[in-house]
């Protein structure tokens, strides 16, 4: 892949002993996306749309162009982005709008493996309407299969939500396959993409999925800001749940009447330049390509599983990589306990439940320890976790009875 530069990534200039493997977390943003940023607010950092003067006419054009880049990104028409603030923020939406149409006896599916804002929202849909969640079963791989994900479809299934990539296993679901048949019983289908779309190609034509929410700041791109994805048919038959400035097309007193798809679902001023940032990190890794970013974080994810596999002393979640995520516990361990002694090292982790507690408690402890690798991360890095991880294995050796 075109290389990628230390340099390019200020954060990691100004720590240089720290390795970073907790990108499924938040990503480390390149100078482009930063100084894009610092574009916007020091030379057009003013409101968009409407506004008749020549910043502001500039301001919406850097805004509005975005939605061209996402839209060849994951193949779409600009029409069919919706901005949000992040893949919560979008699922969220996605289930107060669709709560008007499910009815009492629809059947709702989802899994454990899916993080709290898939699972939640669609909890608190099930009690307003006596709707039913149902939940398909994962294999000996924690992964949904098509034959497991059969047994759940029938003529009452209303919604499935799929996880492409989980956040804490870093298991990839047969999306395509799966949404094939949740179509041949008229279900919606929504994805949440936020693993999956920094880190892989993602085509929602070829996927056929309904919906798609995924967050600029996993994706070198900026916090706050992130993108939903839907079929302009569906979002078009969607009653938007906020309302303000911007997404009307006119207000009397007793009435109101509101734009189409997308804008009618953007009330408000939005992150202005968090959505500018989010297209020179749409840049970035399409110059180093979403295939070879892909393969590059799982090289290094496959490294550090083949050379801590057989350590007797640690519970492997992930033993077979399928992407950037690696999950273990050094057994009788608390995770906390041992990210820290990580951090020690100079290793950046993620230890708890990730947001997802459903999985944690499916694989029977109270949280993992996770490193996740991206395009900034080395062979070099890798082999210094599998070092740490063995020593922090030695070190607590004492302190398991």
């Amino acid at each position: 892949m075109n290389e990628v530069k230390r340099a390019d990534f200020p954060l990691l200039e100004n720590n240089k002993e720290m390795i970073y493997l907790d990108s499924a977390a938040t990503s480390i943003k390149p100078k482009q996306v930063i100084d894009k940023i610092n574009e916007y607010y020091t030379t057009y950092g003013v409101n968009v749309h409407r506004g008749v003067y020549d910043m502001s006419s500039r301001a919406t054009d850097e805004y509005e162009d975005v939605r061209n880049v996402v839209a060849k990104f994951i193949n779409c028409k600009p029409k069919e982005v919706v901005y949000t603030k992040g893949t919560t923020n979008g699922l969220n939406m996605l289930a107060n709008m669709l709560l008007p149409k499910i009815n009492k006896d629809d059947e709702i599916v989802v899994s454990v493996l899916d993080h709290h804002s898939a699972v939640m929202p669609w909890q608190r849909v099930a009690k307003a309407t006596g709707a039913k969640l149902i939940f398909v079963e994962l294999d000996e791989n924690n992964k949904i299969t098509v034959e497991n994900f059969k047994k759940v479809l029938n003529n009452k299934t209303k919604v499935v939500n799929i996880t492409y990539v989980s956040n804490v296993l870093g298991v990839v679901n047969p999306v395509k396959e799966l949404t094939k048949l949740a179509h041949e019983f008229n279900s919606i289908v929504i994805c949440d993409g936020a693993q999956a779309v920094p880190h892989m190609k993602v085509d929602v034509k070829d996927l056929d999925v309904d919906f798609l929410a995924f967050s600029s700041h996993k994706m070198l791109g900026p916090t706050g800001s992130g993108i939903l994805y839907g079929k302009y048919n569906l979002l078009n038959s969607l009653d938007p749940v906020e309302f303000g400035g911007d997404m009307n097309d006119g207000v009397e007193m007793y009435e109101a009447t509101y734009k189409d798809a997308p804008e009618k679902f953007e009330a408000g001023t939005p992150s202005i330049a968090g959505l500018i940032g989010l297209k020179p990190a749409i840049q970035y890794l399409e110059n180093i390509g979403m295939d070879n970013v892909h393969k590059h974080s799982l090289e290094l994810a496959t490294y550090v599983a083949e050379h801590i596999r057989n350590n007797e002393m640690l519970e492997l979640y992930t033993k077979y990589p399928e992407s950037g995520i690696i999950t273990f516990n050094i057994k009788g361990i608390h995770p906390h306990d041992t990210a820290t002694y990580l951090s020690t090292h100079n290793i950046c982790v993620r230890a708890g439940h990730h947001c997802a507690q459903l999985i944690t408690h499916y694989l029977g402890c109270m949280g993992t320890v996770r490193a996740s690798f991206y395009i900034y991360n080395t062979l070099d890095d890798a082999k210094k976790l599998v070092e740490a991880i063995n020593a922090a294995c030695d070190y607590f050796k004492e302190w398991i009875i």
